[in-house]
Formats: C-alpha cells, sequence, structure tokens
C-alpha cells in the first residue's frame, strides 16, 4: 500500500498548478488584448485586423486552431502517460519535459519578430509558438492531473487535493493579472515610450517564475512511494472510447464543455469589460482579480464543509446557474444607476463565490469518477479521464474564444461596444445549459458503488 501523501507534499503538487495555471491565464487575459488592442490601448497592431466572412478575425482563428490542436494532443499524452513505464513512474517523466519549453513559448508568442507593425511574418510566427507552447503545456497538464486520483487514496482526501490545486490556479490568475500594472512600472522606472515592450518583460518575469514553480512538484515528489503505477496496456482508440461510454462522465464534460465555454468568454473579455464598458484603466484589472481570488479563498473552507456534508452535485449545479446570473449583468455594465467603479468591483465580488465552488469540485467529482470506473474494470486509467475532461474543457474554450474574438467585430470600443456586451448573453445561456447537465450526473449511486466495491476487494 502506497503511504498517504502528507500535507507538505500536498503543497508542493499545488505549486505545480500554480505555475502552469500562470502561464494559461497570461494567455487568456492577455493574447486577444494584445493582438486586437481597443484604439484606446496605446498597443501598435502587429496582425491584420481584417474581418473575414463577417465575423471572424485572424487572433480568433489562430487562437481556436490552437485550443483545437491542444486538445487533440491531450489524449495522445495522456495514453502514453497511462503506459508508460519509468523508474521515476508514469507522470513526473513528462512533467519534467514539459515545463520549461511551455514557459519559454509563451513568452514568444508575446514577442513578434516585425516589431514595425501589420506583417504576415507575425502571423506565421504566433501560429508556430503558440503550437509550441500548447503542446509542451499538454506534457505537463496531463500528467500532472492524471497525479490527483492517485496520490488522493479517499474522496476526502481528493477534496483536499482538489481544494489545494484550486487554490493555487486562483493564484496564477492574480499573478497573470498583474501584467498591465508591471508593465506600468516597468515603463515608468526606465521611462520607456514603447508600451509593447514593457508588457513584453513583464510577460517574460512571470513566465520565468512560472517555470520555477512548475518544477516544484517534479523534484519534491516521489512518485513510485505515493502512487499505485500500474502501467495500462489499452491502446489509443479503445481507452477513448471506454472512457465515453462511462454515463457519469459522459454528463460531467457537457457540463464542463459549456462551463469552460463560458470561461473563456469572461476571461477574454475581463479587460474589454473594464476599459470599454466601464472606462476605468487596465491596471485596475490585477486589482479586481486579485479581490476575486481573496474572496474565495474565504469561501474555500466553506465549499469543502458543505461537499462533506451534503455532497459535490448540488453546489456545482448552484454555481452554474448563479453563473449564469453574473453573465446576464455583463450586458448592463456601465447603464446601471451605480457609480462604473463600484460596478466593476461589485461584479468581482459576486463572481468570487461560484469560483471557489467550481475551483475545488469538479476536479473531486473526475477523480472520483476514475476511481470508481478502475474499481470496476480493473483498469487504471486516470490520465485518460483526465485528458477526456480537458479535451472537452479545451474545445470549449476554444468555442468561447473564438465566439467572443467573433462578437468584438461588432463593436469594441467605447460608444461601439455592442458585440463585448452580447458575450454576457452567451455566457448566461451556456452556464443555464451546463447546470441542466449537470443534473443527470448520479453522484450518491457512484459513491456507494465505490465503497462497496472496496469492501469486496479488501
Amino acid at each position: 500500500m502506497n503511504k498517504t501523501l502528507p500535507v507538505g507534499k500536498q503543497i508542493a503538487y499545488s505549486i505545480g498548478q500554480l505555475g502552469w495555471a500562470t502561464l494559461i491565464n497570461i494567455i487568456s487575459l492577455e493574447l486577444v488584448y494584445f493582438y486586437i488592442p481597443p484604439n484606446s490601448s496605446g498597443i501598435k497592431l502587429f496582425v491584420t485586423q481584417i474581418i473575414f466572412l463577417g465575423i471572424f478575425n485572424i487572433i480568433s482563428i489562430i487562437a481556436a486552431s490552437g485550443r483545437l490542436w491542444d486538445a487533440i494532443t491531450d489524449p495522445l499524452i495522456a495514453n502514453l502517460s497511462d503506459r508508460f513505464k519509468h523508474p521515476k513512474g508514469r507522470r513526473i517523466p513528462f512533467m519534467f519535459i514539459g515545463a520549461l519549453p511551455a514557459a519559454l513559448f509563451c513568452f514568444l508568442m508575446f514577442v513578434p519578430p516585425v516589431s514595425t507593425g501589420i506583417s504576415v511574418i507575425n502571423v506565421i510566427w504566433l501560429i508556430v509558438m503558440q503550437t509550441l507552447f500548447y503542446l509542451f503545456l499538454t506534457i505537463y497538464v496531463t500528467p500532472f492531473f492524471a497525479l490527483l486520483p492517485e496520490l488522493g487514496k479517499t474522496p476526502n482526501e481528493r477534496l483536499n487535493l482538489s481544494t489545494f490545486i484550486s487554490i493555487t490556479y486562483a493564484l496564477g490568475i492574480i499573478i497573470a493579472a498583474q501584467i498591465p500594472l508591471i508593465a506600468d512600472v516597468i515603463k515608468n522606472i526606465f521611462q520607456l515610450k514603447d508600451k509593447v515592450f514593457s508588457i513584453q518583460m513583464a510577460v517574460l518575469f512571470m513566465c520565468f517564475l512560472s517555470t520555477i514553480f512548475m518544477y516544484v512538484p517534479v523534484f519534491l515528489i516521489d512518485e513510485k512511494k505515493y502512487c499505485q503505477s500500474v502501467p495500462s496496456d489499452i491502446p489509443l482508440f479503445t481507452a477513448i472510447k471506454k472512457t465515453f461510454k462511462n454515463p457519469n462522465f459522459v454528463f460531467y464534460v457537457i457540463a464542463d464543455f459549456s462551463y469552460f465555454m463560458g470561461l473563456a468568454i469572461i476571461n477574454t473579455g475581463i479587460l474589454y469589460y473594464i476599459t470599454v464598458l466601464l472606462f476605468q484603466p487596465e491596471a485596475l484589472v490585477g486589482t479586481l482579480l486579485a479581490i476575486m481570488v481573496i474572496v474565495s479563498f474565504l469561501f474555500y473552507p466553506l465549499v469543502n464543509l458543505l461537499a462533506k456534508k451534503f455532497g459535490k452535485k448540488m453546489l456545482v449545479v448552484f454555481s452554474f446557474l448563479l453563473m449564469s446570473l453574473i453573465f446576464l449583468a455583463i450586458y448592463f455594465l456601465g447603464k446601471m444607476p451605480l457609480p462604473n467603479l463600484l460596478q466593476a468591483y461589485l461584479l468581482i465580488l459576486f463572481y468570487a463565490l461560484p469560483l471557489s465552488f467550481l475551483g475545488i469540485l469538479p476536479n473531486a467529482i473526475l477523480s472520483d469518477i476514475a476511481e470508481n470506473d478502475a474499481l470496476k474494470t480493473g483498469v487504471k486509467q486516470e490520465g485518460m479521464f483526465f485528458a477526456a475532461r480537458t479535451l472537452m474543457q479545451k474545445f470549449g474554450q476554444t468555442f468561447g474564444l473564438l465566439v467572443f474574438a467573433s462578437l468584438i467585430s461588432l463593436g469594441k470600443d467605447v460608444g461601439n461596444d455592442i458585440g463585448i456586451r452580447l458575450s454576457g448573453i452567451v455566457g448566461f445561456i451556456l452556464c443555464v445549459v451546463a447546470g441542466v447537465a449537470f443534473l443527470k450526473y448520479n453522484e450518491k449511486k457512484l459513491i456507494e458503488e465505490s465503497e462497496s466495491l472496496k469492501n469486496k476487494n479488501g
């Protein structure tokens, strides 16, 4: 029997998420704004702003294709990881390989080679750097998540691990959100005229920090000591088919797809919401997201307590529906009979509540599903379950980013903002769909079945 993971090692594991969460949120918060800036941003244009087929711009197409590539690589890496045989285990060697290149290519996405203006070379560069970024991020993240059900031996242990990684993911949002503020500081200290260079230096600094964080679990966790590392011998397509035959998993990923599509919209849009709809400075976003994370932290003990007392399912459904109302409010930002700054703070404070639940519970639920499947079939393929979930997540993020980038072609500037406002309506619909889909997940039956199989197997 493998040893229970000590609290210190749980923290070390979660710090890995702090690293990759910072990288992915740099892309989510900054990339579209960097390449399709509002007129008032002071950022020069590097790629064409031409609209294709009436709704698509070049960044929406590139970003969507990058996410689709990312989604395709997930099951490939997961299957390789599930079947991998190495003295260090099935997961840690992949994480070691993926960390540094992921951070490097994240930075290079913000360094167009033609710095003087719009160029096709910049488009090609962005496509290549994005492809490499998502490849190495997947090499790190998919095995990282596969460790969760292996390190957590019981539902409560997995819930605790999910709580820790939810905290570090939220901290990753805070860190990534400070890029506008750090860029302003760099610009003022060195009296730079070029805003773009200051943004690039801020991104470089964040990517350096992320690399350090990502290597913490690689060097501090002995996978062989804490995990039952039993390689799977199931071929890739058989493993994918088997995963999607699990009915609880199917309802889970439908909800996850809808939610992450909505989340991609709000993460990509927040700089626009604050600067265009509410007329506030870019640097305020860092402050707001820091407040959001701190407030969500205050709810974490309550989330953990309520989940153990009442189960996870209804808390997740409630969170989806509350999130839908927050999206609906986005449509009315700047039009409410309240000061704009107050509207910004209220939006973030209400946003923090469902995020605190949705940051913790879904990972713990998926671990329960993966364990139940392993107990019933005798085959441990946690990597494939998390990869299949991430596959649908990334499809959701792809379409969310594509929808937002397309909507802003209808209006993204002060006085012409209808595209930004409509993103709130789309998010509202998506979160309602997520809540309804998740009602089909049979949590009670799954937990009882798992306990019965454990007792039967001794």
